[in-house]
């Protein structure tokens, strides 16, 4: 597996961080901080269990609960963008390491969620900048500038497909959280898009590494790894976005023991989450573990059976070939023919169709 170049923005969009209280003075003001960073909290509760509408109530109280607070816009924008690419069909980690091959021929958002993500992250960008004119030795302040200008450039490549335009804003936010860094070597909140741009580089062909290396970032992915799973220690609300972000690294990196631990510790802080048990079922695949790829896969389809919530289109299809691709490892080709040729009769993306239809044609090479 490979990161597609969309993964350098796609490495930058942090889900947030509590606000430094050192900006709040009067006590009045330390109280409206404490219930904006209560409801950001369960905002991202909701948001990492798949209630995306939910989640943007939560955001929505938390900037009226403290208006100056650039951290309750981003992470309205980031449940935003997350809702398009949820309604554009990308649930999984493949659609981000270069397995679907249409991640920039999605259907374009609705005119709405367009407008609402940048008419959230506007203000985010303002106040973040305004605040780090008046605290320019302040971390927290070029931590919340990183990470708007992430979300922004995460929004360019995968939503609007202009990866070239994205790398001025990921250029952006990897230097100021570098300088968090440099500022507050403690913030290791920072260190996951510092860690994750590293290694995305580092993955990248020659030629394009050195265009990133002119660009200003630096690749190395040892260095990047560890850095992100810094970010996954820090007692904060990155900790969680970074938890995620590991999962898609580590398959990237063959590392599927260490995917499926940070899965079900994901799995148990998040139940409603039931893309986490497709994601499981992926990972079990490829490790060539079959059977508990199956079992993963099971307990998926019965929750998505429960699940009255919507589902992002195509999702069953997803389930289905997944589930037809674990059962013809198991050799049960019967069970896998039926499960594929129920996938590609719902499937609504060419690439899925393309997967289906070859492990098809696999299927009856083995039977000859």
């Amino acid at each position: 597996m490979h990161l597609r170049p969309a993964a350098l923005a796609l490495a930058l969009l942090a889900t947030g961080h509590t606000l430094d209280l050192a900006f709040a003075q009067a006590p009045a003001a330390l109280g409206e901080a404490q219930s904006a960073a209560a409801l950001r909290a369960r905002g991202l509760e909701y948001g990492y269990n798949l209630d995306h509408d939910d989640a943007l109530a939560a955001f929505d109280a938390a900037i009226a609960a403290d208006p100056r607070d650039p951290a309750a816009y981003r992470l309205a924008a980031a449940t935003v963008w997350t809702r398009i690419v949820f309604e554009q069909g990308a649930i999984a980690a493949e659609d981000y390491l270069g397995q679907a091959k249409a991640l920039h021929r999605r259907s374009a958002p609705r005119p709405e969620l367009a407008a609402k993500f940048r008419a959230y992250l506007d203000q985010a960008l303002a106040l973040s900048e305004e605040r780090l004119r008046t605290h320019p030795a302040d971390a927290d302040a070029h931590f919340q500038v990183g990470a708007a200008f992430g979300c922004l450039a995460s929004y360019t490549a995968t939503v609007e497909g202009r990866v070239r335009d994205s790398l001025g804003p990921a250029r952006r936010a990897y230097k100021a959280h570098e300088r968090v860094l440099a500022l507050d070597p403690t913030r290791k909140d920072a260190a996951l898009i510092v860690g994750m741009t590293r290694h995305a580089v580092a993955a990248l062909a020659l030629p394009l590494r050195l265009i990133a290396h002119l660009a200003g970032f630096d690749g190395n992915s040892a260095v990047g790894i560890r850095l992100v799973e810094e970010a996954a220690r820090y007692a904060g609300d990155t900790r969680r976005n970074a938890l995620f972000t590991l999962v898609l690294l580590y398959n990237r990196d063959e590392r599927y023991d260490a995917a499926m631990s940070l899965i079900r510790e994901l799995q148990e802080l998040y139940p409603r989450n039931r893309l986490l048990w497709l994601e499981a079922g992926h990972t079990l695949l490829r490790a060539g573990q079959p059977a508990e790829a199956k079992a993963a896969l099971d307990e998926g389809l019965a929750r998505l059976s429960r699940d009255t919530r919507p589902r992002a289109p195509g999702e069953e299809s997803r389930w289905r070939l997944a589930l037809g691709s674990t059962l013809a490892a198991l050799n049960d080709t019967a069970s896998a023919e039926h499960e594929l040729n129920a996938a590609l009769a719902i499937a609504t993306h060419e690439w899925v169709r393309d997967r289906i239809r070859a492990e098809l044609r696999k299927l009856n090479r083995e039977r000859q």
